[in-house]
């Protein structure tokens, strides 16, 4: 890496990854290509000019170290993000917070086309195992950034860009093995051009890991596949990827007692009583879900100055998770209580249960981008329909008495959701030093719920009834300046985002006081310094919450925890990188994030036995859940001739899994360190590359945890209400390798 790249990485506020851009293996390197493959990203991403906070991770970054781990765990070194795996070791279920908010308000595409849910908002990694190895690069944007298809951004913003068509032919097979088990097989080939015109690559990876915790095993499965025409004006590509897996359920997480009980891999998922009066776990515990997605995209000059680009997508996904529950009554799945051996009505029973979700998400959308010398100006339209069907079935009951039909039902709802989205966004040039940024957008949701709930009413007797019909008009506009005088950069903006409710805001909540959506003032102001062998940047946000949905202890009237609008909440901080390039075999970068993250006049309310004759206590300014103050990262990159080392670590202050300043319910701070060894084998006998590597991860076995929940309750005892709050807590694994091998023809 030169010192240039360098100081470019930092000045567009960069990742802690500020490796220059390389062309990769079976990649292409022709103008044109690359002229009509940025047609394609530039309406989410972020450039040079744009005054928002964002990082780039190249592909080279990804490569060297994806051993298997998921893309979460691959960017958890950009700044202000924190990432968790519920099997410890970063394979399965993962997910990452970017400056304290969740994955539901980290807006996520890949070429442009949205990936999250949109009844969720969540992205489920684990249905696209080992996507890294088909991606071309990944920006990370920080705030409300820049207008972008799917959910609001109201923390975050992850644009992915998938290989580009191949050029020349290749084949690459890489392959990973280390801890608990854990494995990664991927085959990748590519036709290279044909007759000047046509192109096609393919990829298919298999993963598996018994994982850290207890049965947190996992078998997933993914597959990439494009074809592409181009001609000096035209890009035309068809993509389809996706993913199948098998994951045991580990997201109960063990409390601090059952830890100290039965040790830190203790997994209370599954468990039972067995009719022998033994303890035992249900071997059938697993999350099964396939996800395909489908991308046709056009890339297409039309002259010196204007380009089009347009997009059709659908994605299918389905599956289910199989769970043992203990003590269930029945009529709250549409089971009558039966007479048991011993004579007496039997109301609780031990039963299997099979949540299912089928889900057909389509739409569109279409670009023209203009170029002048001073003024650079791009509209879009986008459209998009969901269909999603939510049912639920009983497989199995114990000792029950009565008809029971095989996969039985005893709830089925269907989700409907219209998508529009308009949006203009431009660059003035002043002069040659300053521009001025604006970017408008107006999106309208259409969004429905019908059927029966999975939550049972008490009140009527059946299944909750939902009937939810809800429409939002939202105007997001954005501004802001960028000052460029060569080595030093600085930039102002201000950004509104607005966000609508979730699924769960509605199903889980109070029929009688529905949620409203959520609106965000995001201010940023930054500055970066670009000195050649040493660059920095500092960024200022203060990002002010209208109406934000926060969990407060509430419950709804089927005893679901639910989340209500707060009048007021922030968070802002100071997000501060730097890079130092002393020679060619060394490079220092590190970044840190300083923050406060508070919701004003905060009420908790905590139910007798969990359940009915709330209290509630008036808690002032309180920490938002899980936005810990302090987030440090730092890497060391060495390299001498074809190797090199990477240390890298992570430091993530203290945080509470509630909003309530809960003592009970604290994730202490963590510290962990990884190091990343790796050669390469230059012009082999048939081989055109060969590398070997060794990823040591937490070399120090720290013992931690990085994600969790938390409960309260009183009861009243001599009269007097006492409270009790528990914890659930994820534990991570200590010190673990992976051992890597790829090798490029």
């Amino acid at each position: 890496m030169n010192k240039f790249a360098l100081s470019a990485a930092v000045l567009t506020f960069g990742t802690v990854s500020l490796c220059a851009e390389t062309v990769e293996e079976g990649q292409p390197s022709d103008s044109v290509g690359t002229d009509l493959r940025e047609v394609e990203i530039v309406a989410n991403r972020a450039g040079y000019k744009t005054p928002v906070a964002f990082s780039n991770v190249s592909k080279t970054e990804l490569n060297k170290n994806n051993d298997g781990r998921d893309l979460t765990y691959l960017l958890q070194l950009t700044p202000s993000v924190t990432v968790t795996s519920d099997a410890g070791a970063g394979m399965g279920y993962t997910s990452m917070r970017i400056r304290g908010t969740d994955g539901s308000r980290i807006n996520v595409t890949a070429n442009g086309i949205p990936i999250n849910n949109p009844e969720s908002h969540n992205v489920y990694w684990v249905n696209m195992p080992d996507l890294a190895s088909s991606l071309r690069d990944v920006q990370v944007q920080r705030g409300a950034g820049t207008s972008t298809n799917g959910a609001g951004a109201f923390g975050g913003s992850i644009n992915m860009m998938t290989d580009a068509p191949s050029i020349d032919p290749y084949s690459e097979i890489s392959l990973a093995y280390g801890s608990y088990n854990s494995n990664r097989e991927t085959f990748r080939v590519g036709s290279g051009l044909l007759k000047d015109h046509w192109s096609f690559d393919a990829k298919i990876s298999h993963l598996g890991s018994d994982g850290y915790i207890d049965r947190a095993s996992s078998a997933l499965w993914s597959y990439f596949t494009q074809g592409a025409y181009r001609n000096e004006n035209t890009m035309l590509r068809l993509l389809v990827f996706g993913g199948k897996e098998k994951t045991y359920m580990a997201w109960d997480y063990a409390t601090k007692e059952e830890m100290e009980k039965y040790g830190r891999r203790y997994n209370p998922c599954g468990k039972y009583i067995d009719n022998d009066g033994n303890v035992a776990f249900y071997k059938d515990q697993n999350d099964n879900y396939t996800q395909h997605h489908f991308q046709l995209l056009l890339s297409q000059h039309l002259g010196e100055r204007f380009n089009l680009a347009a997009a059709l997508h659908y994605t299918h996904d389905n599956g289910y998770y199989d769970q043992y529950k203990q003590k269930r009554t029945l009529v709250e799945y549409g089971l009558t209580p039966f007479i048991g051996e011993d004579g007496e009505l039997v109301k609780k029973s031990d039963l299997i249960r099979l949540k299912n979700n089928v889900n057909h998400y389509y739409g569109g959308n279409v670009r023209l981008t203009y170029t002048g010398e001073r003024f650079n100006i791009m509209a879009g339209i986008a459209a998009s329909d969901f269909k999603g069907h939510h049912f639920g079935q009983i497989k199995w009951v114990r000792n029950y008495v009565g008809k029971l039909d095989p996969l039985q039902p005893y709830y089925d709802n269907k989700g409907l959701k219209y998508d529009i989205n308009l949006f203009v966004r431009g660059n003035y040039d002043i002069n040659d030093k300053l521009s001025l940024f604006a970017d408008l957008q107006y999106r309208f949701i259409n969004y429905r719920i019908k059927g029966e709930s999975d939550n049972y009413d008490w009140n009527i007797e059946g299944p909750a009834i939902l009937n939810i019909k809800r429409h939002w008009n939202f105007f997001n506009p954005k501004l802001g300046i960028n000052l460029d005088l060569g080595q030093h950069r600085a930039f102002a903006s201000w950004s509104v985002a607005q966000k609508e409710p979730t699924r769960d805001n509605f199903t889980d909540g109070d029929p009688y006081r529905q949620p409203e959506s959520e609106r965000l003032n995001d201010f940023e102001l930054g500055y970066a310094y670009n000195g050649g062998i040493f660059a920095c940047g500092v960024n200022l946000y203060y990002m002010l919450y209208k109406d934000q949905l926060v969990a407060t202890g509430e419950l709804s009237d089927t005893g679901n925890a639910i989340s209500v609008n707060v009048p007021d909440s922030y968070r802002t901080g100071i997000e501060i990188q730097g890079a130092l390039l002393p020679c060619d075999w060394f490079e220092w970068n590190l970044n840190l994030t300083l923050s406060r993250n508070r919701i004003k006049n905060f009420v908790e309310y905590i139910y007798e036995d969990e359940w009915t004759n709330p209290i509630t206590f008036d808690l002032g300014s309180t920490p938002i859940a899980f936005s810990p103050d302090l987030i440090f990262n730092n890497s060391f990159r060495f390299k001498w001739k074809n190797a090199d080392a990477v240390l890298e670590t992570k430091y993530v202050g203290s945080q509470y899994m509630n909003n309530a300043r809960s003592s009970e319910a604290k994730l202490d701070a963590y510290f962990i360190t990884d190091l990343h060894l790796g050669y390469s084998f230059k012009n082999l006998k048939g081989i055109k590359d060969m590398r070997i590597g060794l990823n040591v991860y937490n070399i120090f076995n720290a013992k931690y945890f990085n994600n969790g929940y938390s409960g309260a309750g009183y009861y009243i005892e001599n009269g007097e209400k006492i409270i009790y709050r528990y914890s659930g807590y994820a534990a991570q694994a200590p010190a673990n390798v992976m051992a890597t091998l790829s090798l490029k023809f």
